[in-house]
């Protein structure tokens, strides 16, 4: 829908200096611990850039939503910054506690305006982990190190808005990923010093996760057993090297049963005759398939032979991904 004549408010299609692509991290089975590296929190939220220009802030997910309704308590913390010219990247989390939870953070994603008590119940920070323009000027040449260092005087901390601190010696990292273990932390994303912002997945980003999880495609859902509502579970898959859709399993536990009354009436308008898998050992009794459009986060804990989840359980809904990148994240 445009925008009636006069309504100054920004949209993800003007973010000043064009929009730009985050970095992502890549997943890898090796465990170092190297002062060239510098050692961040995984958090389990949603990642989003901030843009500001013009007294004007832009919170963007990294599929180009614009969430500042969402999350006006950011918006406005972001908007009262002394820094303009600025192009920030972090994560919308929701605490447990010292942990991070996305589950608790379902509550907040797609509520445009939230009340205030939806707020008081579910506050969300932004913890800030790097930046790509400051003072309008583009720094993403700049290596991380230096980078960090604009970042942490650029912006008043506290409230809502976090810096993410790091760990970069070799014994204080190796300690702090024994804290991530111990303190149930999805893991930690490690990071070339010296490396510049590069846009899309890097290997000067890496991902060390202290559980396995990952997004998957809902292809269709079982119907619900005796006194359950809703459905049974979720059948999930993730697109091949060649663009087909492999069935990965299906999940039925970490549903409340608001969550299995509402993604049901959800899936019901995506419902369609044919699967959307390509391959895989589909179920056939008590099946609905839907159409590929949502994207889900899986925990596991490994995957079989068989290429499919053991010991699912649902996170929530992303809203942050889109269906038709999702594929298998493989460690290197």
């Amino acid at each position: 829908m445009s925008r009636a004549a006069g309504d100054a408010r920004p949209t993800v299609q003007d973010v000043p200096g064009g929009w730009l692509d985050p970095e992502l991290a890549t997943l890898t089975r090796e465990r170092f611990f190297d002062p060239d590296w510098i050692y961040e929190r995984k958090f389990d939220g949603e990642r989003c850039l901030a843009y500001r220009a013009d007294g004007k802030v832009w919170l963007t997910t990294r599929n180009r939503q614009l969430v500042n309704s969402t999350y006006p308590e950011l918006a406005a913390a972001l908007e009262a910054q002394s820094a303009t010219g600025f192009v920030i990247d972090g994560e919308v989390v929701a605490l447990e506690g010292d942990a991070t939870s996305f589950s608790r953070l379902q509550q907040r994603l797609g509520v445009r305006n939230p009340d205030a008590a939806l707020m008081r119940a579910v506050p969300v920070v932004y913890f800030v982990f790097d930046v790509l323009r400051a003072d309008g000027n583009d720094v993403r040449a700049l290596s991380l190190r230096a980078r960090k260092s604009v970042l942490r005087k650029m912006l008043t901390y506290g409230g809502p808005i976090r810096f993410t601190v790091h760990r970069s010696e070799s014994g204080p990292a190796r300690a702090y990923w024994e804290h991530a273990l111990a303190s149930g932390w999805e893991g930690l994303v490690v990071k070339r010093a010296d490396s510049r912002y590069v846009a899309g997945r890097s290997r000067d980003w890496l991902k060390f996760k202290a559980e396995n999880n990952q997004e998957f495609v809902i292809g269709g859902f079982t119907d619900p057993q005796r006194s359950r509502v809703g459905f049974g579970a979720l059948l999930i898959g993730y697109y091949d090297e060649d663009g087909k859709l492999a069935y990965a399993g299906k999940v039925g536990t970490g549903f409340d049963e608001a969550t299995l009354t509402s993604l049901r009436q959800t899936l019901d308008g995506l419902e369609q005759p044919q699967p959307a898998f390509d391959h895989g050992s589909l179920p056939r009794a008590g099946v609905h398939w839907v159409r590929p459009e949502l994207v889900g986060q899986v925990g596991f804990s490994e995957w079989t032979t068989a290429g499919q989840l053991r010991h699912p359980r649902y996170l929530g809904l992303r809203r942050d991904k889109e269906a038709a990148s999702v594929t298998r994240e493989r460690p290197t």
